[in-house]
């Protein structure tokens, strides 16, 4: 584990109290989400020996999913570092599915033995988790006999909640009351959805679950709801900001007199104070915020930049901004001007061309250009028109998928290779009987069951077959595809190993092998499945580690972060933006199709059913008519990057 920081590493806030007026739960907004559990997991820490220092129980409410597993992994170390004893813990579960076997690898139970209680000193007696084995018929009695061992305890000292994309707390899902309490409850389509890629398929999902009732929550004396990345932003200002309601469950907790939200910076980037900051209080104008408040009056006006007045500017509570700089005309000018030298048709940077209002260098030319691709088909779905224009224009494309992707293979694609395999080698009598150990595993395979590892490199074979066909279409030679497999992706299951210094080194050693002028790897924090985030992360250790050892070629290379098929960056955030013309998306969409396992229906497809080529291509002419509708070129379609500045 990481080497423990300061509890106090919350984002800063301000002061004035009057840059909370829209928020009705209080919030407190850390950098990260570590800094956030690590805080989140140092106030049950200071609860639980306060009341061993007093001779008391402490209960806890706990909940599951991933929002919570580096709290667990906090409390864990903190009992074998730092001597804290559960013994005098008593908890209850919010929630389980309906109907599920405790032993199951996608049962609360299983869950919580594996990511805190198999690791401290907790008695048996005192973990209480729904049983999702009970006969339908006395689901009722259970779920009472629940409800009055919570009050026997004393009642839920502190809850821990995460919060769904519907607003759900526990299974509360949107049509809860606020006097429920444990019960049977029919999921959410939404909610079963992003289940799916746990349980391999969203007909593997239960329908059904038993939890603790909102009532039930409300009756804790503290709450803490913790969310991380943008993709629970938008519920988060719902949950905090919003009307109280019955469809956002979290809603309800805004009447609760000790309630606290707990966010990283992304997850809390549509609350007011975060996105707005200039309809709450007097800001400190700089450059970024000065940007992002012109495209969003733009945005909200409907009016281009070069049109916004001193009036406009006044009447959304920025008049302090005309005060410091003089008038909307002024202001206008610089960010149109801004947003215009992020365009670019040449990623590569252009030869022979002043480079000095250019995201990209015109020298050397040409360059090595390194795409790091989570999976086998991130860098053609995210950045799949860029990659194009820079082999056109002459550069030198390495590729290197960083994991295998063979967890999201269907277990009928490697029978239909494998058939095609054994007709053109009937022959081949070992590997008939390969192919009929393969069918026998398959067909007596339970949902979620990890694949044999003969599959698992099958699937991983026809991954990197589609990865070299979508290569060849693109025009980077075969040999500049690099198939990482990174150790950490490893397991046949959505849930990865930790990475560790494998990882790294093997990253490093790709990266001190090509010395690229160019680095392209995904920014996508939030995605949903932590890949992408665990990829990053890997990339970002290893430049530091070259940083640190003094790699020359290091201080002539430009890193730039695309978002994966999740959502694309903020246009106030975008320093290079690279347009598409209509033959170029239909050359990125023949690269995705490249991508056969992928087609008509992924594995995990997310919140989103659409296909990935469908997404790419709505986000790509959605950020182009965003730049249109602010006065710029209008183009058919655009991709946009962030610029990651190595660490000094």
């Amino acid at each position: 584990m990481p080497e423990l920081a300061p509890a106090a590493t919350s984002y800063p806030i301000p002061q004035d109290q009057e840059a909370f007026k829209f928020e009705k739960i209080r919030t407190r907004i850390h950098q990260d989400s570590e800094a956030a559990s690590l805080y989140t997991a140092r106030e049950i820490e200071s609860l639980i020996r306060t009341r061993q220092k007093e001779g008391k129980n402490v209960v806890l409410g706990l909940a599951t999913g991933s929002t919570p597993t580096r709290v667990y992994d906090f409390l864990v170390q903190f009992h074998k570092e730092e001597g804290l004893s559960f013994k005098n813990v008593i908890t209850f579960n919010l929630d389980e599915y309906y109907p599920m076997q405790p032993d199951s690898i996608h049962s609360y139970v299983r869950f919580m033995k594996e990511h805190l209680f198999d690791h401290i000193d907790i008695p048996q007696k005192n973990i209480h988790i729904p049983d999702g084995t009970q006969e339908k018929e006395d689901v009722r009695d259970y779920c009472q006999r629940y409800e009055a061992k919570i009050r026997k305890a004393g009642g839920l000292d502190i809850q821990i909640l995460g919060i769904g994309r519907t607003g759900h707390i526990g299974f509360n899902e949107p049509g809860s009351s606020l006097g429920s309490i444990t019960r049977m409850v029919r999921l959410d389509r939404v909610t079963r959805l992003d289940a799916a890629s746990d349980f391999f398929g969203l007909e593997n999902v239960p329908a059904k679950a038993l939890t603790m009732g909102v009532g039930t929550i409300l009756s804790a004396r503290r709450i803490i709801m913790m969310a991380w990345g943008e993709g629970k932003s938008d519920i988060i200002q719902k949950a905090v900001e919003g009307k109280i309601r019955e469809s956002v469950p979290a809603t309800f907790l805004q009447n609760h007199p000790n309630c606290e939200v707990i966010t990283d910076r992304p997850a809390a980037s549509a609350l007011t104070r975060v996105a707005t900051p200039w309809l709450v209080s007097e800001c400190d104008w700089d450059d970024n915020l000065i940007k992002r408040a012109a495209i969003w009056l733009s945005h909200t006006l409907d009016k281009a930049i070069l049109k916004l007045t001193n009036e406009d500017y006044n009447e959304y509570g920025m008049g302090n901004l005309i005060a410091e700089i003089g008038s909307a005309e002024h202001i206008n000018l610089k960010v149109f001007n801004d947003l215009q030298r992020t365009i670019t048709g040449w990623p590569g940077g252009k030869p022979n061309a002043d480079d000095t209002n250019r995201p990209e260098r015109s020298e050397p030319f040409p360059k090595r250009s390194l795409i790091f691709s989570p999976h086998p088909d991130d860098d053609v779905i995210s950045m799949g028109g860029t990659l194009l224009r820079l082999v056109d224009q002459g550069h030198e494309v390495h590729v290197a998928y960083q994991t295998s992707g063979n967890i999201a293979v269907f277990d009928d694609e490697v029978i239909r290779f494998l058939d095609f395999a054994t007709d053109i080698q009937k022959g081949n009598k070992k590997l008939q009987d390969q192919f009929q150990g393969v069918r026998t595993f398959l067909s007596q395979k339970q949902p979620g069951e990890v694949d044999s590892a003969e599959i698992q490199n099958f699937k991983a074979v026809i991954r990197k077959g589609e990865a070299l066909s979508a290569c060849r279409y693109c025009g980077v030679p075969e040999a500049q595809a690099h198939f990482m497999n990174l150790p950490f992706y490893q397991t046949g299951t959505v849930k990865k190993k930790p990475h560790s210094a494998k990882d790294v080194t093997q990253t490093y050693e790709l990266l001190q092998a090509i010395q690229p002028h160019q680095i392209f790897a995904a920014g996508d924090l939030s995605d949903p499945h932590g890949t992408h985030r665990v990829c990053l992360q890997i990339i970002f250790q290893a430049l530091d580690r070259l940083k640190n050892e003094g790699a020359e070629w290091l201080n002539e290379c430009f890193v730039w972060l695309y978002r994966g098929a999740w959502q694309e960056w903020d246009i106030a955030d975008m320093e290079m933006s690279v347009p598409i013309g209509p033959m170029d998306m239909e050359r990125k969409k023949n690269a995705i199709f490249k991508h056969q396992s992928q087609k008509d229906s992924a594995m995990f497809p997310g919140h989103d059913q659409r296909e990935f080529w469908q997404r790419a291509e709505q986000r790509n002419r959605e950020t182009a008519r965003r730049y249109d509708a602010l006065g710029l070129a209008e183009y058919e379609a655009m991709e946009g990057f962030v610029r990651y500045h190595l660490k000094a």
